[in-house]
C-alpha cells in the first residue's frame, strides 16, 4: 500500500488546525472573564459609583490626584464647569459649578470629603478598594458610607435634572470635594473655607454629610461636637522596680486616668438613663498609653520610669463651656502638684464669628431649614429629630462662618459602618439617595425668599 507524501506547508498548518478543534471545550480563564466584565461593563450610576470607589484615598497615602481626575472627568460629562485649587501642595480641591439663572442670589454648597480612613484588607470579607457587589446588592468598599456615596449622589441628581428632566437652577450651585476631613480637615475645608476663592462663591447655605440610619427616617444634623486632642504627662523619680515611691510617673499617670474615668462614667450614666444623647454629653475615651523602658524581649520589668504619658479623645457639644473643662483639666486631671503637664490640640473651632456656640437654627429663624424639610417630604420621605452628630465633620468650618449648614446623607435601613470592617452600601439605597438630592436640589436651587 503506497502513503502520500505531506507538504511541508500542511505539516505546518496541523498544529493550529488542531487547536482550533480543542478550542470549543477549552473554558476561559478567570482573568479572561475578568477582563471581558470589564469591558462589557455598562456606564450606569452604580458603575460610576463602583469605580470612584476603587480609587483608594485612604490615609497615610490618599489617592487624591486620581479622584480628582475621576470627579473632573464626571463633572465635564454633565456640561458642569470646574475649577482646581491647591491651597496646600499636593491636596487639591475640586469646585464644580451649575450656574443659576440669578447670580445675585446667594449659592448652595454641597461638600463631600475626598479621603478615606484606613482599612485592614484580612478583616474585610472583600477586598475594601475592589467595590465588590454581592448578588444582594451590597457594595463593599471602604468610603462606602463615608463619604464618597454623597459626592457621586450630587453629580448624578444633576445629572439627572440636567439631561431627563430640563431643570436649570435659580441659585447657583457649587460641589466641593475637599481633601484631610479624616484628619482634622485643617489643610482641606479649613483653608477652602478660608480662602477668597470660597468668599467669590457667595454661600448661603450648606449641605454636608451626615450619617446612615438604621430606621426608615432619614437623619439631619445641625451641629457636631467639638474635637480636642488630649495629651497628659506625668514624670516621677525613677528606680528599681522593688521601691515604693511616693509621685512615681507611673502612679500619678494611673491616678488621673482614674479620676478621668469617672468623670466618663458619670456622662456615660446620663446617656444610658436616658436623660441625655450620646452627643449632648461630653465623651473622653482613651486611645493610648506609652511608658516603660523597652528591652530587647519587651520591657524592663525590674526598673520603674521616669516618664509616662497617655492620650485621649474628647468631644464636646456646642453647648459645653470649654473654659471650664480645661481649668477641670489643670485641677483635677493633671495637676501640676502632682508632676504632670498636659496638652490640648483643638481639632477646629468652638464658636462661631459672633462667639455663638456651631449649631444651625432648626426653626422658623431659619428659612432654609422649612425648605430643606419640604423638599423631603417631596420626596416621599420623612426626617428623624434632628440631631448634634456625636462625631465631627467639616461643617463645623462653613458653621463658623456664620452660614447655614446640615449634615444629611440619604441612607435610611441601613447599619452604621462608617470606620467598620465590611463597610457597604446597598444598591437600592444608593439610588434612593440620589432622588432625594433631586428634590432638595430643586427646592433649594428655586428659593427666592434670601436674597444673598
Amino acid at each position: 500500500m503506497s502513503s502520500r507524501r505531506r507538504s511541508p506547508q500542511s505539516l505546518r498548518l496541523l498544529p493550529f488546525l488542531c487547536f482550533l478543534l480543542v478550542l470549543p471545550f477549552c473554558a476561559p480563564t478567570q482573568s479572561h472573564l475578568r477582563r471581558r466584565d470589564e469591558q462589557e461593563e455598562e456606564d450606569t450610576p452604580i458603575t460610576r459609583f463602583q469605580k470612584y470607589l476603587r480609587i483608594n484615598t485612604a490615609h497615610p497615602n490618599p489617592d487624591y490626584s486620581s479622584a480628582i481626575s475621576f470627579l473632573n472627568s464626571q463633572a465635564q460629562s454633565i456640561g458642569l464647569r470646574s475649577q482646581i485649587l491647591l491651597l496646600t501642595p499636593d491636596k487639591p480641591i475640586l469646585i464644580v459649578t451649575w450656574p443659576g439663572s440669578d447670580p445675585s442670589l446667594s449659592s448652595i454648597l454641597l461638600n463631600s470629603h475626598l479621603d478615606s480612613v484606613p482599612a485592614e484588607p484580612d478583616k474585610w470579607d472583600h477586598p475594601p478598594f475592589s467595590a465588590v457587589r454581592t448578588s444582594d446588592g451590597k457594595i463593599f468598599a471602604r468610603g462606602a458610607q463615608d463619604d464618597k456615596c454623597i459626592g457621586m449622589m450630587f453629580l448624578e441628581a444633576i445629572r439627572n435634572l440636567r439631561e431627563l428632566h430640563n431643570f436649570r437652577p435659580i441659585r447657583t450651585i457649587h460641589l466641593s470635594y475637599v481633601p484631610d476631613e479624616e484628619i482634622g480637615g485643617l489643610d482641606g475645608a479649613a483653608k477652602f473655607v478660608g480662602s477668597k476663592e470660597f468668599e467669590e462663591l457667595n454661600v448661603g447655605f450648606v449641605l454636608d454629610e451626615g450619617q446612615a440610619s438604621t430606621t426608615d427616617e432619614f437623619r439631619v444634623f445641625y451641629s457636631d461636637r467639638s474635637p480636642w486632642n488630649l495629651i497628659i504627662r506625668a514624670v516621677g523619680t525613677p528606680g528599681h522596680g522593688s521601691r515604693m515611691y511616693d509621685n512615681s510617673a507611673m502612679e500619678n499617670l494611673m491616678k488621673s486616668v482614674e479620676i478621668m474615668t469617672r468623670f466618663r462614667e458619670t456622662q456615660f450614666d446620663i446617656v444610658k438613663r436616658g436623660w441625655a444623647a450620646s452627643w449632648e454629653v461630653i465623651s473622653v475615651n482613651p486611645v493610648y498609653l506609652k511608658a516603660g523602658i523597652p528591652s530587647p524581649s519587651g520591657f524592663v520589668m525590674n526598673m520603674q520610669p521616669s516618664e509616662a504619658e497617655a492620650g485621649f479623645d474628647v468631644r464636646m457639644p456646642p453647648t459645653a463651656d470649654p473654659d471650664l473643662l480645661k481649668q477641670r483639666i489643670a485641677d483635677e486631671w493633671a495637676p501640676a502638684s502632682r508632676n504632670m503637664t498636659f496638652q490640648i490640640t483643638e481639632k477646629g473651632p468652638m464658636r462661631d464669628h459672633m462667639g455663638h456656640p456651631l449649631m444651625t437654627s432648626i426653626d422658623d429663624s431659619n428659612p432654609w431649614w422649612s425648605v430643606f424639610k419640604q423638599a423631603i417630604s417631596a420626596a416621599g420621605e420623612k426626617l428623624a429629630k434632628p440631631e448634634i452628630l456625636a462625631s465631627t465633620t467639616d461643617a463645623r468650618f462653613m458653621r463658623q462662618k456664620g452660614i447655614p449648614t446640615l449634615g444629611f446623607s440619604p441612607m435610611k435601613n441601613t447599619p452604621i459602618l462608617c470606620h467598620d470592617h465590611n463597610e457597604f452600601l446597598q444598591d437600592t439605597v444608593y439610588l434612593k439617595g440620589i432622588k432625594v438630592y433631586e428634590s432638595i436640589l430643586v427646592s433649594l436651587s428655586s428659593f427666592n425668599g434670601i436674597s444673598s
